[in-house]
């Protein structure tokens, strides 16, 4: 979706950026879905994703990042196993929960003494990751229980004006939302 100022065309991701350091809220193309974005740290933001979504912040969301310094911040590495285990994967279409971090807000990490996250290689969402210089919260574009969205349009009819930004790309390999694994057990939660 990019838009036109007189002639020129603009970069669709810097218009991205600029919603998400506006405090706003995007969809763009993950690996197996496209996703619903904001700045973790901004809890107006997270909260109109729950609100888009109709979904309940007891049960968290997930954070993407495309350098282990954008997750850092949020989980407890203290765990260097469960760590280890997560990174063995990355990066790729594998979210993990790890001991959320001191101060993580429970809007992001919901009733949970852990917090989903993943290192994303998928090109549109890595550069959005890379130039937000953070990580990001990353949760599949639909209402809750519903199919995700595969492409832009299904984005738009689901959410038509709630969004700032859609960010169109082409998705991953993978079939829909990632796979959730607990690092600290290495049992799945969601997925194959």
């Amino acid at each position: 979706m990019s838009q036109r100022v007189g002639n020129r065309a603009r970069d669709p991701l810097q218009q991205a950026l600029r919603a998400l350091r506006g405090g706003g809220v995007v969809a763009y193309p993950t690996e197996g879905c496209y996703g619903l974005g904001c700045d973790p740290r901004n809890t107006r933001a997270v909260e109109r994703i729950l609100r888009l979504k109709k979904r309940s912040r007891r049960s968290g969301l997930i954070l993407i990042g495309a350098h282990w310094r954008h997750l850092a911040p949020w989980v407890d590495a203290s765990d260097e196993a469960a760590v280890a285990r997560a990174r063995e994967t990355w990066p790729g279409p594998h979210t993990w929960l790890l001991p959320a971090g001191a101060g993580v807000s429970p809007w992001v990490r919901g009733e949970h003494d852990t917090i989903a996250v993943r290192l994303t290689a998928h090109p549109p969402a890595a550069a959005l990751c890379r130039r937000f210089n953070a990580a990001l919260v990353s949760t599949s574009a639909n209402l809750h229980g519903e199919p995700p969205a595969l492409d832009a349009m299904q984005v738009r009819r689901m959410f038509s004006h709630g969004l700032d930004f859609i960010l169109s790309g082409p998705l991953g390999d993978s079939n829909g939302p990632t796979p959730i694994g607990d690092a600290r057990t290495g049992e799945r939660v969601r997925g194959v």
